[in-house]
């Protein structure tokens, strides 16, 4: 990838003349920047404890391979009010394609609606994959997103780069021998093992789909208890994509570039990383090293500006957490660990959550809200919060997830995902929980089976038999809402004549599963809202007869059969 377009860094390397001028430039520009915060593996998700067990192999996402270090004009956008509020037109470098910017706002949205407390802006997204892969080389992808062609590392063998043997048999990057970083986010196969997502609804998750790999790369970011608008969590969330503090504060940058202002522009037209095609600059045309590479420092250490051999120790953090965007502070003493906010809540209230209601298969209108407050009454910011469902239920939180762990906001608010009733009916409850303590509160929430409120036989012809004959097939489509009703419950009933029906004992029936004469029965509408009715015998004497189908919801409707009397010619 990095021999196709841009100029590029080795991570890790102490010596690299464009480190050392990327830094320069950093501070000559004032673009933002931060101290290494965090470690390797500062975050942990689905029971993962270390950078290998989250399928790092101790180079973040990407294994240590190159990133593109160009940084943003000196000239940034200057525009007013909100980022989401984009300009039409500005600058080539702030104009990000269509479908990479779409992919983007996709993640945010996707992720505040599972983990809203991580407050993920789509900036930092875009941030990522500008250094990355230059979004997506400009944008080189088809309609649903994936890249027209595929953007690879350079093989992880340890020569430059960290040394990750092959995980997939080739299956991401068509190597078998080392594994590379894969697509516009640049994810080794390891930890897209763990972490791909499907963005765009297709059915499968590939690093090579922009709205793929931006969810993945949010959820990476988000993971653990990670708040983004405060600088310190996005600075150590940053740090375990690539821990560099070059890295770092190029990616500090762009999302400062990008917050003042961007604009879309039309696939494939996105500027591109410019300068030395080479993935070692300085190095061979071939974009290999030219000599053997002297041996990396520690991942801790990161490049001092004028290419000191020597490599420094990073500050430590400010103890107060600039806004993103901005410097930090230097720190003017040492910061008493403060108690953790979980443990002053001494009580969770309800904020606002309403009934809770839905019908199966669809989402519930409402989200469960509570507060954390203190003893004094007070409310209490990033507490964590455990929301879990509990019951006979196959309702989950949007993601799929049965328990989601929040922490609440600075006015101690905190707001459990969308929640998705599956086809169990029923009452089930939602506690939401206070982490490290006994502060708990419940909600109670119901699924409701699906319901038409409009059923209608399909076909017009008449409906008679001889008879001991049997009726042609009755067909049904039920609807709510003007929509096709699809899994609702229909019975099936011949009924009496009269202001009170009654289920009649004589004349046309149907069979059920054990194949036992019977007069009503309940059955159950298709996808597409449709049902055809088992095969109608004529019984009883002649007449016409009426069979009333009701829907759940209440819906109803009468289908006339007529019973002939069998002739002569016909019994024998």
């Amino acid at each position: 990838m990095a021999a196709q377009f841009g100029r590029r860094l080795y991570r890790g390397a102490a010596t690299t003349a464009v480190a050392a001028a990327a830094v320069a430039a950093l501070s000559a520009s004032q673009a933002p920047g931060s101290p290494l915060v965090a470690a390797d593996g500062d975050h942990s998700s689905a029971g993962a404890a270390t950078p290998a067990e989250q399928g790092g192999g101790g180079g973040g996402v990407s294994g240590d391979s190159p990133y593109y270090t160009d940084l943003p004009p000196l000239n940034t956008p200057d525009k007013p009010g909100s980022s989401a509020n984009l300009p039409v037109t500005g600058s080539a470098e702030s104009g990000i394609p269509a479908s990479v910017l779409a992919a983007y706002k996709k993640a945010q949205e996707t992720v505040a609606g599972t983990d809203a407390a991580c407050r993920l802006p789509w900036q930092l997204l875009a941030a990522i994959g500008k250094v990355e892969s230059g979004q997506a080389r400009g944008g080189r992808v088809d309609a649903q997103g994936t890249t027209l062609t595929p953007i690879l590392g350079p093989a992880l063998d340890g020569n430059g780069f960290a040394l990750i043997k092959d995980t997939d048999n080739g299956a991401y990057d068509g190597d078998r021998t080392h594994d590379r970083a894969v697509g516009p986010m640049q994810f080794i196969p390891s930890t897209w093992a763990t972490w791909g997502q499907d963005g765009n609804g297709d059915g499968r998750k590939d690093p090579n789909n922009v709205y793929d790999a931006a969810l993945a790369a949010g959820r990476y970011l988000c993971a653990g208890s990670r708040d983004l608008s405060t600088a310190t969590d996005l600075d150590r969330a940053v740090l375990s994509y690539n821990h560099s503090d070059v890295y770092l504060r190029t990616v500090r940058s762009w999302f400062s570039y990008y917050n003042r202002g961007t604009h879309e522009v039309p696939d494939g037209t996105g500027a591109l990383p410019t300068g030395p095609t080479s993935r070692n600059p300085g190095g061979s045309p071939s974009g290999g090293p030219s000599t053997t590479p002297s041996p990396t420092p520690s991942p801790s250490k990161t490049p001092k500006p004028g290419g000191s051999k020597k490599p420094t120790k990073p500050s430590d953090p400010s103890a107060e957490p600039s806004k993103p965007g901005d410097l930090g502070k230097p720190p003017t003493h040492t910061p008493t660990p403060a108690p953790s906010p979980s443990k002053s809540v001494t009580a969770l209230q309800n904020d606002g959550t309403d009934t809770l209601t839905a019908t199966a298969g669809d989402t519930f209108d409402g989200r469960v809200q509570v507060r954390a407050r203190d003893g004094l009454g007070a409310p209490v910011a990033k507490a964590k919060v455990t929301f879990t469902l509990s019951g006979d239920t196959d309702t989950v939180f949007d993601g799929g997830f049965t328990s989601v762990t929040l922490q609440t906001g600075a006015d101690g608010k905190a707001s459990s995902p969308l929640l998705r009733a599956g086809e169990k009916t029923g009452e089930f409850t939602v506690r939401a929980t206070v982490e490290g303590t006994s502060v708990a509160t419940s909600f109670k929430a119901t699924v409701t089976a699906r319901q038409a409120d409009a059923i209608a036989r399909t076909g017009t012809t008449e409906l008679s038999a001889v008879a001991g004959q049997t009726f042609d097939d009755i067909t049904v489509a039920a609807t709510y809402k003007g929509k096709a009703a699809a899994k609702v419950a229909v019975t099936a009933t011949m009924i009496t004549d009269g202001l009170v029906p009654v289920e009649n004992d004589k004349g046309p029936y149907c069979t059920n599963d054990a194949g036992d004469p019977v007069r009503s029965i309940v059955l159950t509408t298709d996808a597409d809202g449709k049902l055809k009715l088992p095969t109608f015998y004529a019984d009883g004497p002649a007449g016409t007869y009426k069979l009333r189908l009701t829907t759940e919801g209440g819906a109803t409707t009468v289908v006339k059969l007529t019973v002939e009397e069998r002739t002569a010619s016909a019994a024998s």
